[in-house]
């Protein structure tokens, strides 16, 4: 039964169907199904589907972001129970769009398959200095910081923060991430980025892949 009702909330999830996903996910804790099952194999586990089909073109930005908020519905009635349990994420990761630009959408797709990849997430919005962006993850304790730029002016801004963390000697702590439609591969490398990614999934997995890495260094 278990295994039903975990696929029935996978399957609204990709539909985008927040109040059946919302309905589900407290069916399940009510027949007592484990919140991590329901977590992993439910939402996660659906999030990933749509994440898939978004990096293949089969779904757009606007199914992503449906998806999300259904998730995002999911997880609000999870939460309380999976601190009872103790679910650790896998990370925290601190996430923005860099000074001076304000875009958001890019960001805000990050966001959401970070937290489907369970990475804890602090969303400092648009338009994020150096020391803000440094500031907080020392403050939570990061081990990811994500960088966003949709504009070719705003791009240097990213090395302002790489710059920053070398100089006060925190280089080393953090998994620094960068992507936006003006960056690529050669610019991240000349900046001192670990990883540029092309997508918001891949985001997700090369984050996820380089936290769980470090972890078990």
């Amino acid at each position: 039964m278990s295994a039903e009702i975990i696929n029935e909330i996978s399957e609204f999830l990709q539909k985008g169907r927040a109040k059946n996903v919302k309905k589900l996910v407290e069916e399940a804790l009510d027949q007592g199904v484990n919140p991590k099952e329901i977590l992993n194999d439910g939402l996660l586990a659906g999030m990933m589907i749509v994440g898939g089909k978004f990096k293949r073109n089969e779904v757009f930005v606007p199914e992503v972001l449906v998806a999300a908020r259904a998730m995002s519905a999911g997880i609000s009635i999870l939460e309380p129970k999976l601190v009872e349990v103790g679910n650790e994420p896998i990370g925290k990761a601190v996430v923005g769009t860099v000074k001076g630009d304000l875009h958001d959408i890019g960001k805000n797709l990050v966001v959401m398959m970070l937290k489907g990849a369970g990475f804890e997430i602090y969303d400092l919005g648009t338009d994020v200095d150096a020391d803000t962006f440094i500031t907080k993850a020392e403050e939570v304790g990061a081990d990811v910081i994500g960088m966003s730029a949709l504009l070719t002016t705003t791009m240097p801004n990213m090395k302002d923060v790489i710059d920053e963390l070398n100089e006060k000697g925190l280089r080393e702590k953090y998994i620094v991430m960068v992507g936006g439609a003006p960056v690529n591969d050669t610019f991240a490398k000349q900046i001192g980025a670990d990883y540029y990614t092309a997508d918001a999934p891949s985001a997700a997995e090369v984050a996820k892949e380089a936290v769980l890495k470090r972890k078990s260094a």
